[in-house]
């Protein structure tokens, strides 16, 4: 006999129950495993809807109702591409579970669609929740769990997502405005007399040496701008020591997302002597610097445009950019190309090379409070450059169709190093804050933001100079940065 007919009947029976129980208690396990593992998957296509629209949205950000409109558009399109329930079924999106903020902070000001097209200043992030959307996504049909209760019929989940700028794509070099005065009308006298458009004292197509500049005194002012410390905040001298600078430099970006909208920290001076290797780095030389092609490519053009041979000028220049002088009168230091009339004995040979990224731009176009036209204002001709540089005329010889720089072959183009080929284009042009000065005097000091100046480099800079093409100014929401998910 098996030791199973032995036991009594009564004990058979129970084991039979238990095992019973126990066969129903796992086939319970498993089926809230089942209706978890729903539960966990709608969670992350929910997730996946919030993460694409958030980052979609946050990238076209810079500070205008455009701006705004264009997160929308940008949001909706992420969203068509985005399903649930295993992936077979769309998501009608909607707007409303779009907002936008100056701030990612949860407990910050979120403003809808409308309100934030209506005052876009300084909105660089984006949130998405799905709760907004048709309930039904985030509900899920339960099979087991419903067992437990009446009220697990289905079981409900969604999702949220922040995204926005971290950097912000300039250089840690901040020179003072030469004026205040973010667009005014100079009247060059001619024949003919051409109305041409100066921002914050700067002229387009015009090289300025950045480390020769002071609308306020005598003696030159630059700044170098802490990387690390957004607006606002209390920055530190350390965070302007070379060690810290020098990556930043390198890359041309800075890790804030903004440089306006409060007061920044910065240091006097910049230090170009030990800085300017790292600047040089956009022209294909890298020795005794911290840049490398990974980090820091050089531009897909590495022409230098030395000022002894302009392909493009058939008279001589004096120097590589417009010639400074002290006005002990006005107490300003300055170059010949700022005051009207420009000053006695000017040449033309004076302004230096001419429009070597940049063309002069006339005042007509420019539109108060609007944003310059993606195709750029209306310029003048190089025709005109006897009465937009006179006294005296700075010929142009064979002055190409666009921009010297935006040449691809000839006396105008350099390549660079196979190595490093194709580069980035125009990393040539350095973002640079323009400060409303005078600056409060001491070594760490803030400053504020007016705009920040497109400069081109024309030549590599050395221990004691940075020669650049003004090219414009904009404001720095309008700039590229880093966009990514925050927590």
């Amino acid at each position: 006999m098996d030791t199973l007919s032995r036991w009594p009947r009564r004990q058979r029976g129970a084991l039979a129950l238990m095992f019973g129980a126990a066969v129903v208690g796992m086939l319970l396990l498993v089926g809230m495993a089942l209706d978890l593992g729903q539960l966990y998957t709608r969670k992350a296509e929910l997730q996946l809807l919030a993460d694409t629209t958030a980052l979609a949205a946050a990238r076209e950000l810079n500070g205008t109702a455009a701006g705004v409109a264009s997160a929308l558009g940008k949001a909706a399109d992420a969203a068509a591409g985005v399903r649930y329930q295993f992936g077979q079924s769309p998501i009608a999106w909607s707007s409303a579970a779009l907002s936008f903020s100056a701030t990612p902070d949860a407990a910050g000001v979120w403003l809808g669609a409308a309100a934030a097209q209506a005052a876009p200043d300084g909105l660089l992030y984006a949130r998405v929740k799905s709760d907004p959307l048709n309930a039904a996504y985030g509900q899920v049909q339960t099979v087991f769990i419903r067992l437990l209760s009446s009220g697990l019929n289905s079981v409900s989940t969604s999702a949220q997502a922040v995204a926005g700028r971290l950097t912000i794509a300039a250089t840690p070099l901040a020179v003072c405005a030469l004026s205040n005065t973010p667009a005014a009308a100079r009247l060059n006298p001619g024949p003919p007399a051409l109305n041409e458009l100066v921002e914050y004292g700067y002229r387009r197509g015009v090289g300025y040496d950045l480390m020769q500049l002071n609308p306020n005194g005598l003696a030159p002012q630059h700044y170098a701008i802490d990387p690390l410390s957004p607006p606002g905040s209390v920055g530190s001298a350390g965070n302007t020591a070379d060690s810290v600078l020098a990556p930043y430099v390198c890359a041309g970006t800075l890790q804030i997302p903004r440089l306006q909208g409060g007061a920044i920290t910065v240091s006097r001076n910049f230090p170009l002597a030990t800085q300017y290797p790292q600047l040089n780095s956009r022209f294909d030389q890298y020795a005794g610097g911290a840049c490398s092609p990974n980090g820091a490519p050089p531009d897909t053009n590495v022409k230098s445009y030395v000022y002894t041979t302009i392909p493009w000028m058939s008279t001589a220049r004096n120097g590589q950019g417009a010639k400074q002088f002290a006005d002990a009168a006005s107490g300003k230091l300055w170059t010949v190309a700022d005051p009207l009339p420009s000053p006695a004995g000017t040449l033309s040979a004076d302004y230096g090379p001419l429009w070597s990224y940049a063309k002069a731009a006339q005042y007509a176009s420019y539109v108060p409070g609007a944003a310059e036209p993606a195709g750029g204002y209306a310029t003048f001709s190089a025709a005109n450059w006897a009465a937009l540089y006179a006294p005296g005329v700075p010929v142009a010889s064979g002055y190409p169709a666009s921009t010297p720089y935006q040449a691809v072959v000839g006396a105008n183009f350099q390549a660079p190093s196979a190595a490093n080929q194709p580069g980035w284009r125009q990393r040539r042009v350095l973002h640079v804050a323009l400060l409303a000065c005078p600056v409060a005097a001491g070594g760490t000091v803030s400053a504020t933001v007016l705009a920040v100046g497109r400069f081109f480099m024309t030549t590599p800079a050395t221990a004691t100079s940075l020669h650049a093409e003004f090219a414009g100014a904009l404001p720095d929401q309008a700039l590229g940065g880093a966009v990514e998910l925050l927590p």
